[in-house]
């Protein structure tokens, strides 16, 4: 595949081969001799560092503090939880011998760490003083189960944060969840420029082993909706199941109340099938670790057209530039290649800019171009990348609000989908019911949100009883 070739396809032709093309062209990741897994190279990971960095700094502010657990985890710890084992069970890949030596108990590569980090606090909690217990790990997972790897969006080992936090009462493991779904929503809405659809999961999509589960469902444009973070609390269910205990201060024993939650390297590729077009990637500003990219033309007055964009490197240093003098090719093929990377601007210098004392900018997100004086340039470097970023939110948030559908009946509800929309329906709440839906249209439930709307007179959309909800339906990765 090669880079120079440019994006071959039409991102509303054939969106798969597209989506891999920018992925691989635009330098972002690279596959590897595993199946399934993917290398991430310094463009992607720098994306990832942002957002970790982001977060992370939000939750050190709320107090939660880093730790690192084992990869490995025992086969007996893994079974402690039966629900939570039994949602795992097909994805779990297995070590079983060390060398030639077959080991005496199997150990599972971690597919998340509930059991091995709740081993640890039922040793670690013992009185209300340890209480709040709020740790979170950045790390990799393992999970094997799906036949059809998508690099970013669906991989069998991926990188994300995992929480785990301990609360003396439901009340304070419940006040949690908006401190930990508001950090989420910043750095999806402020920083990758991504409206999403907030709910509860129903309980045969929630987290194997919670009580209830809060996720950011989006929208791609492929029709196809996406999971994107959540928020697990997982009430008495684990301390019970791992015999996590404390003494409250009246000395009566107690089971606390846990939350678990999690961003992962997911939202990269859904970020790129978002906001990039037929030209390659597009990168939200604000999470591009190089804002701009300075191109001189040096078609003659080459050494003062050289000079001035070395000037301007300097000047222009928090937006971290790079200056491509680079000799070996020409400025055309310059421009695609940072057109294909996603370089939010990109500053030409030419002989003729040199005479007027201006500069031509491209912004990524439109491929307009100006020209724009030199005492102008940092300001209008700044205005542009705010611009560009809400730019690229109104784009990602007419692209979702114009593909839910409301609708009242069976047929309706097909059509939509079958048009590749999210559907709002009123449900009936009845597990079998939503089971029967997803049999007759392929679209599964992806979240009830929080916030219901009025359902008087309101029919279950499959089964015309009473309804209890309304829900997003959609087909999903």
């Amino acid at each position: 595949m090669s880079k120079q070739e440019g994006i071959t396809v039409k991102k509303d032709q054939d969106f798969s081969e597209w989506y891999t093309q920018v992925i691989i062209k635009s330098d972002l990741a690279d596959y590897s001799p595993v199946s399934g897994c993917i290398i991430f190279k310094p463009s992607s990971y720098s994306l990832w560092e942002k957002i970790k960095e982001v977060a992370d700094k939000r939750f050190k502010k709320l107090g939660i503090k880093n730790v690192y657990f084992p990869l490995l985890i025992p086969e007996s710890l893994l079974k402690k939880e039966s629900t939570h084992i039994k949602g795992f069970s097909p994805e779990v890949a297995w070590v079983t011998h060390a060398g030639d030596t077959k080991l005496d108990e199997r150990l599972a590569i971690r597919p998340t760490s509930e059991t091995i980090m709740y081993e640890a606090y039922a040793r670690w909690v013992r009185s209300w003083r340890d209480l709040p217990l709020r740790l979170n790990q950045w790390n990799s997972v393992i999970r094997f189960e799906f036949k059809h790897p998508v690099p970013f969006l669906r991989t069998r080992e991926f990188l994300w944060n995992e929480g785990h936090t301990v609360f003396a009462t439901k009340e304070q493991a419940e006040k949690e969840k908006d401190e930990i779904i508001n950090i989420y929503k910043e750095i999806l809405e402020d920083y990758m420029a991504l409206p999403s659809l907030l709910g509860r999961k129903t309980n045969i999509e929630k987290f194997a082993g919670a009580e209830y589960t809060i996720s950011f469902e989006l929208y791609l444009p492929n029709g196809k909706a996406i999971q994107g973070p959540d928020f697990h609390h997982d009430s008495q269910i684990f301390s019970k199941a791992f015999s996590i205990k404390f003494l409250d201060k009246d000395g009566k024993e107690k089971y606390p109340y846990q939350n678990t939650w999690a961003i992962t390297t997911r939202m990269i590729g859904v970020m790129v099938a978002i906001h990039s077009d037929d030209k390659g990637l597009v990168i939200p500003p604000r999470l591009a670790e190089n804002k701009i990219v300075i191109v001189p033309i040096t078609i003659d007055s080459k050494e003062k057209i050289l000079k001035l964009s070395k000037e301007l490197s300097k000047k222009l240093e928090k937006f971290n530039p790079i200056l491509d003098d680079r000799k070996e090719y020409t400025p055309g093929w310059k421009f695609n290649e940072w057109e294909l990377k996603g370089m939010p601007i990109r500053i030409e210098i030419g002989p003729r800019d040199l005479k007027e004392k201006v500069v031509t900018i491209l912004r990524r997100d439109t491929l307009k171009k100006e020209k724009v004086k030199l005492t102008n340039l940092a300001k209008y470097i700044e205005k542009t990348l705010e611009d560009m970023h809400n730019n690229l939110y109104k784009k990602a948030e007419s692209l979702l609000k114009n593909n839910i559908t409301n609708v009242d009946n069976m047929n309706n509800f097909k059509k939509a989908i079958d048009n590749k929309k999210i559907v709002f329906a009123p449900w009936c709440e009845n597990q079998k019911c939503e089971e029967s839906i997803k049999e007759k249209t392929s679209a599964k439930s992806l979240n009830i949100p929080l916030k219901q709307p009025n359902l008087k007179g309101k029919k279950c959309i499959n089964c015309n009883k009473e309804a209890k909800l309304m829900l997003y339906f959609g087909k999903s990765y």
